[in-house]
């Protein structure tokens, strides 16, 4: 009898191990299966799988752009901009120049300008100041001058100037 019960344990021993087994192999079998089905049903790359989706018909970009999405930042954080970003700071820095340049410009301008008066300003002195210095060096106005001084020791004179003749050697 001890026979009959330690076989029978034996044997159902066995059978556990066997089912275990055979579990194991039939869900890694199925697992394996399941992968196949996966990989036939799956596009060979990301660059297949976007032609199944995106048809010359397709307006999800246009009716998904909204001005909230705009405005809420939500397109500034697409990939498209993310990889644009240096760019965009680029296009910063050339216009923060540009202004500063315009800005340094302007202010040029802006002093040449002033100058551009003064100069103007010192010409019309001088030539004001020139034109009293003739006025007042004239033979006429010097003799009007002298008169008014009663200065008796110049008088002009009534003989032509005289020409000396050197001779040459």
């Amino acid at each position: 009898m001890k026979k009959d019960v330690e076989f029978e344990i034996e044997n159902a021993d066995m059978a556990a191990d066997t089912t275990a087994a055979e579990t194991t192999q039939q869900a890694a079998a199925s697992e394996a299966a399941e992968e196949q089905a996966d990989k036939e049903a799956k596009p060979k790359s990301t660059l297949d799988e976007l032609r199944q989706r995106v048809t010359e018909d397709d307006d999800a970009p246009i009716s998904t752009l909204t001005l909230r999405k705009i405005l809420g930042g939500d397109y500034l954080s697409a990939a498209m901009v993310r990889r644009q970003v240096w760019l965009c700071l680029l296009i910063g820095v050339f216009l923060t120049i540009y202004v500063a340049f315009r800005y340094q410009c302007q202010q040029d301008m802006i002093d040449i300008a002033q100058l551009e008066n003064q100069l103007g300003d010192a010409k019309y002195k001088a030539l004001s100041s020139s034109s009293q210095l003739t006025e007042r060096c004239r033979e006429s106005h010097v003799l009007e001058m002298l008169r008014a001084h009663n200065d008796s020791t110049l008088n002009t004179t009534v003989q032509p100037p005289y020409k000396i003749q050197v001779p040459t050697d």
